[in-house]
């Protein structure tokens, strides 16, 4: 009961946020549909007047909230401030797209996860677990940029080879570029985290019993996934719900119709009713996918979760080598070298004739599209990108930690939050606190601790109906004994290099909102806002994009390095 009214206080304040949208940024909405409507048309106090009373925000946003909620009880979620036409149909063609490029993205991210758990399950299975190279290879997948690999496929698979179409939405030969730009990252989170989990599984006293007894290693290999499995469902359901609302960058490259691009497009132009359905279809899906999720995870291991029977999930000490060891080392210095050539120069100096120049000995990493180099703007821009994208992951982790730690109270917000695309969070946050650097922190925050908060509950859920604690609290272990000496060194580990995973994204998301002009404003050197500058020019000039793409999937890799997450 606590949880469904979480849900339905998180999703209230949320849809109520964006009505008041307009007002919280203090723009006069009126002003803003003139001019979608007719850019040359003069904005007189009598034509405003007539557009506030066209749309119905003379009185205020309570009475504007209110009429809108009192037609979705008559099924009809309002008229677009834009175009003026209903809203309800466009939005239900948007869900429908965005929920086949969903599947199609699934059927993606699923055999990637199990493609870089494959090594870990055939060593594990036959008791020769040690470290791999599956680390690596996640982390670089799960640091690419979607709409980079997204611009990628088109140049090589769409027009130089001329096998799919490069974009529109017209047939099953237009889902395969998206779904892979889509998918090879998610798919590439999912298998860390479950490849990290698994050595756990394979250490437990079940797998070492059915070995003995000569069991197939494909039957414990089975059993070590459904072990694991469970933990993950949660996050297995956020990424689904950003496969929907998040997909604005790959939606919009590929001009696909769907529900991300549906709701940046209603957010840009502050075209409220849009904006508020689309937020609200969105909300509905996370709910949805976060119950079923729930109801899954009930289901593989509900008795065990019950009978407080489940043994702990401590990853056991694997052995590594130099060459591991040596990773994390080389790239620091790859960074260290780049980051201090880059220093050197002057990153605002323009040489108009030496435009998108290709790398030589007077710019190693080329030049962007107005002449400046670009090792002197990766260089500068290294300080502001590390400490923005560090801030952020060190306050998503701790709320995201302490709000997994009180399930009940959180999971509505969790799935909420999660299903908001950042550009909204943006909107909200800037309306509240104003534009700039800090507000965009902040939106990224908001809802960036969600997918931490549900690993954190999920691994917390399963950690509290352990044995070891069930004799812990027969010995008289109090709550705080167990949370400090039991919970948190069993949740933090996984919980903290997942959040080191998602620094590149966050760097990412950031710069999103800063090309919006809703963070830090071009043409600042930020290793982001570099890549999305550039992201018009990938095809003529590659290097312009290769630079911050690898600086960031570098950062990736090397955050999870230094975590000790298995190579």
């Amino acid at each position: 009961m606590l949880t469904l009214a979480g849900r339905a206080a998180s999703a209230a304040a949320i849809v109520a946020a964006v009505g008041a949208l307009p007002w919280l940024a203090q723009t006069d909405p009126a002003l803003t549909v003139l001019r979608t409507r007719s850019a040359e048309q003069e904005p007189t106090p009598e034509v405003l007047d007539a557009i506030r009373r066209e749309i119905g925000t003379d009185g205020g946003p309570l009475p504007l909230l209110g009429r809108w909620l009192a037609g979705l009880l008559r099924g009809d979620a309002g008229t677009s401030w834009i175009s003026g036409t209903p809203v309800l149909p466009d939005l239900v063609a948007a869900l429908g797209v965005s929920v086949t490029l969903m599947a199609g993205a699934l059927a993606v991210a699923v055999p990637v996860a199990g493609a870089l758990c494959l090594r870990t399950l055939h060593l594990g299975s036959r008791r020769r677990l040690c470290r791999t190279r599956s680390g690596t290879a996640g982390a670089l997948l799960a640091a690419l940029p979607e709409f980079l690999l997204a611009s990628a496929l088109v140049t090589i698979v769409a027009v130089r080879l001329d096998w799919t179409p490069a974009y529109g939405w017209d047939g099953p030969q237009s889902m395969v570029l998206p779904s892979l730009a889509l998918g090879v990252p998610a798919g590439a989170l999912l298998g860390r985290l479950l490849d990290d989990a698994l050595p756990a599984a394979f250490a437990e006293p079940w797998a070492r019993a059915a070995t003995a007894a000569g069991l197939p290693p494909r039957v414990i290999a089975r059993h070590a996934l459904r072990r694991c499995v469970p933990a993950l469902l949660p996050q297995l359901a956020l990424v689904t719900v950003g496969l929907t609302g998040g997909a604005v960058a790959v939606e919009s490259l590929f001009a696909i119709p769907g529900l991300g691009r549906y709701a940046l497009q209603a957010a840009v132009a502050q075209d409220l009713p849009a904006l508020q359905a689309a937020t609200l279809a969105l909300v509905l899906l996370g709910a949805a996918t976060g119950l079923f999720a729930r109801a899954a995870r009930r289901a593989l291991l509900g008795p065990a979760l019950r009978a407080r029977a489940l043994p702990p999930l401590h990853p056991p000490v694997l052995a590594t080598g130099r060459v591991a060891a040596a990773v994390p080392v080389a790239l620091l210095a790859v960074l260290a070298v780049v980051i201090g050539l880059g220093l050197l120069r002057d990153p605002w100096q323009v040489d108009t004739a030496a435009r998108l120049s290709a790398p030589s000995w007077h710019h190693p990493l080329g030049t962007d599209s107005v002449g400046r180099d670009i090792l002197a703007r990766l260089g500068h821009g290294a300080l502001r990108t590390l400490a923005a994208a560090l801030a952020v992951t060190a306050a998503t982790l701790v709320v995201g930690v302490l709000a997994g730690l009180l399930p009940r109270v959180s999971a509505g917000a969790v799935e909420v939050l999660n299903a908001i695309p950042a550009v909204v969070a943006g909107l909200l946050v800037a309306g509240a606190v104003g534009r700039g650097t800090v507000g965009a922190a902040l939106a990224v925050t908001l809802v960036g601790w969600a997918a931490l908060a549900a690993h954190t509950a999920a691994l917390s859920e399963q950690e509290r109906a352990g044995t070891h604690l069930v004799a812990a609290a027969a010995l008289g272990a109090g709550k705080w004994h167990v949370l400090r000496r039991h919970i948190l060194p069993a949740v933090l580990p996984p919980v903290l290099r997942h959040a080191l995973l998602r620094i590149p994204a966050i760097a990412l998301a950031l710069a999103a909102l800063g090309f919006l002009g809703l963070g830090a404003a071009p043409p600042a050197p930020e290793w982001g806002q570099l890549l999305a500058e550039s992201q018009a020019y990938a095809e003529r000039a590659p290097w312009t994009v290769a630079a911050p793409a690898s600086a960031l999937a570098l950062l990736g890799v090397l955050a999870v390095s230094l975590a000790g997450v298995r190579r």
